[in-house]
């Protein structure tokens, strides 16, 4: 049986495509080089509230837009990176929020974070790394765009507890040659009642990044978030 396409169906097993319509800029032609494809794969678990929610949101919004960003993806051989923007909770929900965007210049920073400020936000129990990063190589296999690399930017604020283990995800997209880097985002709050096995950084660390050059930045808390994506971007795209 044919299997449709995540962008044209926007749908994988329990995900739904979101497409803000309007503020999205024209699709660029089948195969144009980039210099990264960048999945941002994004928890929206129930461990993140509302106001943690908003706040993981204007973080990207404020990073991808800010002229430091803009200026590194400018300094790269091609001079443009791909976006997509993925949100994700437990292992039955992934969904692609913005599809693939190339972003060059300031505008086209400027129309992806118009973009993200209109698309809708759900909330969904527990947390799948594993289903994040299965989802997220979906993506990349199906992106308009060649990259000179591509990479899976996980943030969360809880370990995995829906579905596989995620090492075994994340051993898997590394043999693709895909890199997966890590935001997490560290508070004394504990998930649904229960304080992680380990604290968050070392777990991601064992446990989620993986591939060659593979990091990740540690957000103190969802206050200091845009800083964090910001520095995490620019190491990315360099």
């Amino acid at each position: 049986m044919h299997r449709r396409s995540l962008l044209t169906t926007g749908l994988s097993t329990g995900a739904a495509l979101a497409l803000p319509g309007a503020a999205l800029p024209r699709p660029a032609r089948a195969a144009e080089p980039v210099d990264v494809l960048l999945v941002l794969a994004v928890d929206v678990s129930r461990s993140i509230d509302e106001e943690e929610a908003r706040l993981q949101r204007e973080g990207y919004r404020e990073a991808l837009g800010d002229p430091r960003v803009v200026e590194a993806i400018g300094r790269g051989m091609i001079g443009a990176i791909a976006v997509a923007y993925v949100e994700w909770a437990g292992i039955e929900y992934q969904r692609l929020i913005l599809p693939w965007m190339r972003i060059g210049t300031q505008a086209d920073a400027d129309r992806w974070v118009d973009a993200l400020a209109e698309a809708p936000r759900n909330s969904i129990s527990w947390t799948s790394i594993s289903g994040a990063i299965d989802f997220s190589r979906r993506v990349l296999a199906e992106a308009p765009f060649e990259g000179t690399r591509r990479v899976i930017d996980v943030s969360g604020d809880g370990v995995n507890n829906s579905g596989r283990p995620s090492e075994l995800a994340r051993d898997e997209a590394v043999a693709e040659g895909i890199v997966i880097n890590g935001l997490p985002i560290v508070n004394d709050r504990p998930t649904f009642g229960r304080m992680p096995p380990m604290p968050l950084d070392q777990y991601f660390a064992q446990h989620v990044i993986g591939g060659p050059g593979a990091f990740m930045i540690v957000a103190e808390d969802f206050n200091v978030f845009a800083q964090a994506v910001r520095r995490k971007l620019i190491r990315e795209i360099a």
